[in-house]
């Protein structure tokens, strides 16, 4: 895959993850496409580049602020880390780089409370309402990435098992259980609302509109924003942090690490070990609300 592809899938997921502004993903475009021209004249990849030739770059634009500079930085780390998260690199080289806001971001997540906010939106009453609420259920209790959640046909659910066949990076396949809350929703929507969605069309997509195709990423990312507001939260929710959310509530609760690596389709254990962070971090929060000494 061409690097500049590469870009616009970060920039497509960077759009329908976290909604950002057509201005901040302009410059983000503009500062990895000088980024990988800068690369190619001097005979570097985005594979062998390490943190030097990062720094390198940088340096290139010595005349620019710091506050341009810290933007330059600031696309390469989003860009790195999307495609180490993709599994395309296997080492961040902007991880040893500061910045003012320095150190590793954490992945945003959600509280169980808001979580439970969030599921208690949708109207099930309605159609779109009921698929709005599988579909929340669904990506909550597995911990699927969108594009893995959209695709999903009907042959690779299993209400009777309660477990959902994902096919993820590279053909690997994994089998996650479903848990008896979405496996409920689950049957009411494929029974109640998917029929009336298709109006007598058929089709194998799971989460179908009414062309029959599968929902894209931007149509649920959408719809997980509408029901955002309408559930109060004050926070940017997208379909991975729900993601987050999955991996990061199993870990308070007591899970393994290597579970929740296999559940989440991880090849490495490094990428999942980011939620033992954020665990650690929930802890420590608690503890000071809540310790009379703390």
């Amino acid at each position: 895959m061409k690097d500049q592809e590469l870009i616009e899938q970060f920039l497509d997921a960077a759009w329908s993850e976290q909604g950002l502004s057509d201005n901040t993903l302009s410059a983000y475009r503009s500062d990895l496409m000088s980024y990988l021209k800068w690369l190619d004249s001097r005979n570097f990849t985005l594979q062998n580049a390490d943190w030097e030739t990062v720094i390198r770059f940088l340096d290139s634009y010595g005349h620019a602020s710091p506050r341009s500079r810290a933007r330059r930085l600031t696309s390469l780390r989003r860009f790195y880390r999307y495609l180490l998260r993709e599994e395309l690199i296997h080492e961040d080289p902007t991880g040893r780089l500061k910045t003012p806001a320095s150190g590793r971001s954490l992945p945003k997540s959600l509280s169980e409370e808001d979580v439970e906010r969030l599921l208690a939106a949708p109207n099930p009453e309605q159609t779109l309402g009921l698929r709005d609420k599988a579909m929340i259920e669904l990506i909550y209790a597995t911990g699927l990435r969108v594009s893995e959640l959209v695709n999903l046909t009907l042959r690779e659910i299993n209400l009777q098992l309660g477990v959902v066949r994902i096919t993820g990076k590279g053909g690997k396949e994994r089998i996650v259980p479903m848990g008896e809350e979405a496996i409920e929703w689950l049957h009411r929507y494929i029974k109640q609302s998917r029929p009336e969605i298709l109006k007598g069309a058929t089709s194998d997509a799971l989460f179908p509109g009414r062309n029959g195709k599968a929902m894209g990423r931007h149509a649920f990312w959408h719809r997980v924003k509408q029901l955002t507001l309408a559930a109060g939260i004050d926070k940017a929710v997208s379909p991975h942090t729900l993601r987050h959310a999955f991996a990061t509530h199993l870990l308070n609760h007591g899970a393994d690490l290597r579970v929740v690596q296999m559940l989440l389709g991880h090849r490495d254990i490094s990428t999942t070990q980011i939620y033992t962070h954020i665990a650690q971090a929930r802890l420590q929060d608690l503890h000071a609300k809540h310790h009379p000494r703390a």
